[in-house]
């Protein structure tokens, strides 16, 4: 029994003890104000990065939206991570743990581990390269291995390519072998029209060249004046006249839809004819 008093008293004295209090307070007052700093810390620095990317749109060292929007992306997550890795070494120094000997500890830890994860190594050297070189940006559309779409997020260690029905592709940096870019040129809008095999091909050109002539006016995707190649191919029953626009990247598929709906309400309208299939019949004399 006396023990078990002795134990309750103690116990006693301790959650009585002012100090104990008063210290576990200025310790979880601390906490809070690292933790308030931090998260405000980290709402200015991604402001200050941004406005930084503001001011180079008006300067001579202007870069690429593309690349603006890339970079943007990946240096607010870095900051991010700096900041609250800072924050959690403070806290961890305010409930008196040894941060020097945890860091030090940590390092042989991460050398280790770093031996059995050469693909997340890979992964992270793969993506900093991809960065560097301005291989693709968010928002470009590529093409990497079965996967094509839009780039969603570029990451130290994985890339986001978002596909035309939905679906968010995950891929590792480190097994991004090629890349097919659509979006660092200008794309061509190619349009075969057919042209009946005794239709008036002479009047069916004027009509389409001067149809495509007030095409940069209507539509803005186009750069310059779509061209008129001429006859591309001589069939059975028809004629193959083709026309190229150039266009913004990856705005091709719209313009050419444009083109064939054009230029077929304008043959329509002189009176060419397209083709259709033509059956002869002959009579074998007895």
């Amino acid at each position: 029994m006396d023990n078990i008093e002795e134990k309750v008293n103690d116990s006693v004295d301790v959650i009585t003890d002012e100090n104990i209090w008063i210290s576990l307070g200025q310790g979880s007052l601390k906490i809070i104000v690292i933790i308030l700093i931090s998260v405000l810390v980290t709402r200015i620095a991604k402001i200050a990065v941004r406005n930084i990317f503001k001011v180079r749109t008006h300067s001579a060292l202007r870069i690429s939206e593309r690349r603006e929007a890339t970079l943007v992306k990946l240096l607010e997550n870095t900051l991010t991570y700096v900041i609250y890795f800072i924050a959690l070494m403070m806290i961890l120094g305010t409930l008196n743990i040894d941060v020097k000997g945890l860091l030090a500890g940590a390092g042989i830890v991460g050398l280790a581990v770093g031996f059995g994860a050469q693909s997340l190594v890979k992964d992270i050297i793969t993506g900093f390269f991809i960065i560097f070189e301005d291989q693709f940006s968010v928002g470009d559309v590529v093409q990497i291995g079965q996967f094509q779409g839009v780039v969603e997020e570029i990451g130290l260690r994985t890339t986001k390519v978002k596909s035309y029905t939905g679906e968010v592709n995950i891929i590792p940096n480190g097994s991004i072998m090629e890349v097919t870019n659509f979006s660092l040129n200008n794309s061509k809008a190619v349009v075969d029209v057919s042209i009946a095999y005794k239709g008036d091909i002479d009047r069916a050109e004027k009509v389409i060249k001067d149809l495509i002539e007030t095409f940069p006016e209507k539509y803005e995707q186009i750069v310059g004046v779509p061209e008129l190649l001429g006859v591309e191919n001589i069939m059975a029953a028809e004629v193959v006249i083709r026309v190229v626009a150039e266009t913004l990247p990856m705005q091709h598929y719209t313009v050419a839809r444009a083109l064939r709906k054009e230029i077929k309400n304008v043959l329509d309208e002189n009176g060419i004819e397209s083709p259709y299939p033509k059956l002869m019949m002959y009579s074998k004399p007895e």
